[in-house]
């Protein structure tokens, strides 16, 4: 696993180069710079595994190694940024989506999972603040509840990545804390960070803002949504992704098959990503192997989904 050899590695060569140098060593932050660096480009390499298992194990010991080298280089960038994207993914994947799985009746168990998922993406978010902050300058954070049209205005083609992940780190914790008002408020700000990183670079890892569209437009027309552009992004998106990604399909399956009633597309959609090969897409398997389970519990639950 790419992820996993790269954090074992970059953290034994930090480890001899601490070993050999005094607290003050520049060699030191040399080190721990250069680790930074390295795990900054390699933090999605874990979707291209097989094993969803062996990651879901493997990632918190990496997520603590990013926190721990932040701690020495609290304003690097591209680490705060794989940070707070690898914090998004983890809570999606292992703890929401682990949750959605367990049986109706355990309810407590489930709320628990949900309420931890929305502290870790809360965690996330924090990271795309601070590497929001480095970016735009200190308090853009704060800026953005005040005025984010102005802020969002300032990004350029290469921030599309950290506008990406802090809408969709913002946009999880909303999606679970709905009932939260001080967290439902930011929805508009959610929505502003992700047209402007669509209008920049709508293309941008295969469509994968088109993907988050399809949710953001899912919700009700009072909340800013349209059923009727969802469904154009999850077309765009599906084209974008050459219908190699069940993402997608099972977006739209609860976002508008559901609030429709319509269970033959509910059953339809989530059918199509199940039978989506994801040896077609090697470097993204894992994200299909998460996506393709999370289909199978749907359609397993559909019966508390819809109407009689």
């Amino acid at each position: 696993m790419d992820l996993l050899r790269a954090v074992v590695s970059s953290w034994q060569f930090l480890l001899i180069v601490v070993l050999a140098c005094t607290s003050g060593c520049s060699l030191k932050q040399m080190a721990v710079n250069t680790v930074a660096d390295t795990l900054s480009e390699t933090g999605t390499a874990f979707t291209s595994d097989e094993d969803v298992k062996l990651v879901g194990d493997a990632i918190p010991f990496a997520l603590k190694l990013y926190e721990t080298l932040l701690e020495s280089t609290p304003r690097h960038q591209g680490l705060l940024l794989s940070t707070c994207s690898g914090f998004t993914q983890y809570a999606y994947a292992f703890v929401e989506t682990e949750a959605e799985a367990l049986p109706a009746g355990r309810r407590a168990e489930i709320r628990e999972a949900q309420d931890r998922a929305l502290r870790l993406y809360l965690r996330a978010r924090g990271y795309c603040f601070r590497a929001m902050n480095v970016r735009f300058g200190d308090k853009t954070s704060e800026a953005l509840l005040l005025n984010s049209d102005t802020v969002a205005a300032r990004a350029k083609a290469a921030d599309v990545p950290l506008l990406y992940w802090t809408s969709a780190s913002w946009g999880a914790a909303i999606s679970l804390g709905i009932d939260r008002p001080d967290l439902a408020i930011d929805l508009p700000t959610v929505r502003v960070l992700a047209e402007r990183a669509l209008a920049l670079d709508e293309k941008w890892h295969k469509g994968t803002l088109h993907e988050l569209f399809v949710t953001l437009d899912s919700l009700p027309d009072e909340l800013g949504g349209s059923r009727a552009r969802a469904r154009e992004h999850f077309a765009k998106a599906v084209e974008l992704q050459g219908g190699l990604a069940p993402g997608p399909y099972v977006a739209l399956a609860t976002g508008v098959a559901v609030p429709s009633q319509d269970r033959a597309e509910f059953e339809r959609l989530l059918k199509t990503a199940l039978a989506i090969d994801p040896e077609k897409d090697p470097a993204n398997r894992l994200v299909t192997l998460v996506m393709q389970k999370r289909a199978r519990v749907l359609l397993d639950r559909i019966d508390e989904k819809f109407a009689n």
